[in-house]
């Protein structure tokens, strides 16, 4: 009997994701944090059985949310939480946030976000596939990460 794990265990199982997925002794870059980012989110966990329950984010774009103006590709999973009775608590979200050295090419890119749930028979690897088609992914591929930032809030 397989035991899914419960989203307290998030974090630590991405960020293991992300040590196996960087080659020895080198930084992890954008194609390395991605493969980790969807070995994890194929992982299944223990949510609650209502729609949208468990979903992955794509996102990027420029923002100054803790200092000056940073690019950065943020790739989150989030689980909703819900109370005793069966409703929405609340979410939790597991970010692994990439950020990016400034140079005009990101500023170019603007910002873009895409959702996928595991619950509405939509494929993950034709999602991702999408993803990495796009004339963005060039760039970010391009490109390390200055730093890379593993992470859980409340939403």
């Amino acid at each position: 009997m397989r035991v899914e794990p419960a989203i307290d265990e998030a974090v630590g199982l991405l960020e293991g994701e992300l040590r196996s997925g960087r080659a020895s002794g080198a930084g992890l870059g954008t194609e390395d944090a991605w493969l980790a980012f969807l070995r994890f989110g194929r992982r299944p966990f223990a949510v609650p059985d209502v729609p949208d329950a468990d979903g992955l984010l794509f996102q990027y774009g420029t923002h100054a949310f803790d200092g000056p103006a940073t690019f950065a590709l943020d790739l989150t999973r989030q689980f909703e939480v819900c109370d005793d009775d069966g409703d929405h608590d609340h979410y939790v979200q597991v970010h692994c946030e990439l950020r990016y050295a400034p140079v005009p090419a990101l500023d170019a890119l603007g910002s873009f976000e895409s959702w996928f749930f595991h619950d509405t028979g939509d494929d993950l690897d034709a999602w991702a596939r999408g993803l990495t088609e796009r004339p963005a992914w060039a760039v970010l591929g391009a490109l390390g990460p200055a730093e890379v930032r593993v992470y859980r809030e409340q939403a």
